[in-house]
């Protein structure tokens, strides 16, 4: 098996954000994780571990707070599912990028050469968003009937200039076989510095048919789970879980730490609408 050798070092984790998947530089919440260092960084330090007090430390978290969409939200069978927004996918078998730590576990970006259209998409509402990256959270960020799964893996997507606009959320347990998409992962044995990256090349289509290509979902308006809490994110939420095998889950376990944020109340987040 490969997947078990996904038990890399999970790096200094309380200071990173979702990871900003540029293949060529660091993501600018790296800067964060040592304000001692660099007496000069003004910005805040935060922890998922404390998220409910992210909006009183700095103004530009103010959203974390004041929001009237963010996420992650509980979601239950109570919502219905979405008849609206349905998504259309273009992903190919084939996509290139990068494997590393993101500092809370397992992440991918897709080769980029400036031009986001080249990338895999998906329609909605006669919008086409392109795929930037995945990554992986654990425990899940969102509840479905009171009950988070044991991780999450987030597709982020963009429009065509790049803005952050919508993700695609699939909840991760542990069933009785492997996933073929996580038996695509290489060993990772010296991955042990969040910047190292390996080149290579995922059947990324294989995530959407472990949950039947979003044939039901929950989906509402909402934001970044990280700080500056950033709205105007479409989020979809697959209803069927992407079941792992016992020792993938083991493994991916093993490459993360903490890193799902406390559900916020819902407010205008317009789920299904």
């Amino acid at each position: 098996m490969l997947i078990p050798s996904l038990l890399f070092v999970s790096l200094l984790p309380s200071v990173f954000g979702c990871p900003q998947h540029e293949n060529n530089e660091r993501s600018h919440l790296v800067g964060r994780q040592n304000n001692a260092q660099n007496p000069n960084n003004t910005t805040a330090i935060w922890a998922y571990e404390a998220s409910y007090n992210w909006g009183k430390l700095s103004p530009e978290y103010h959203l974390c707070q004041t929001g009237t969409q963010q996420s992650p939200i509980a979601l239950s069978l109570s919502n219905g599912l979405s008849l609206n927004h349905v998504p259309k996918f273009n992903y190919g078998n084939a996509t290139a990028g990068n494997f590393y730590n993101w500092g809370y576990g397992p992440a991918f970006t897709i080769a980029h050469d400036g031009d986001w259209t080249k990338h895999p998409s998906f329609i909605y509402d006669n919008k086409t968003l392109y795929l930037k990256g995945w990554h992986i959270h654990a425990p899940a960020d969102h509840s479905v009937g009171g009950t988070r799964s044991k991780a999450e893996l987030h597709f982020v997507h963009v429009d065509a200039s790049g803005h952050e606009a919508a993700v695609l959320a699939f909840r991760l347990d542990p069933g009785n076989f492997n996933s073929t998409f996580f038996d695509q992962l290489p060993p990772m044995i010296g991955f042990n510095e969040t910047t190292t990256r390996e080149p290579l090349t995922l059947n990324l289509d294989l995530a959407l048919e472990g949950v039947m290509h979003f044939n039901e979902f929950w989906t509402y308006a909402g934001s970044l789970t990280s700080p500056p809490c950033h709205e105007g994110i479409r989020w979809f939420v697959a209803r069927q879980i992407l079941f792992t095998g016992v020792e993938q889950m083991q493994a991916i376990l093993g490459a993360s730490t903490y890193s799902a944020r406390a559900e916020q109340q819902v407010w205008q987040h317009r789920i299904n609408e």
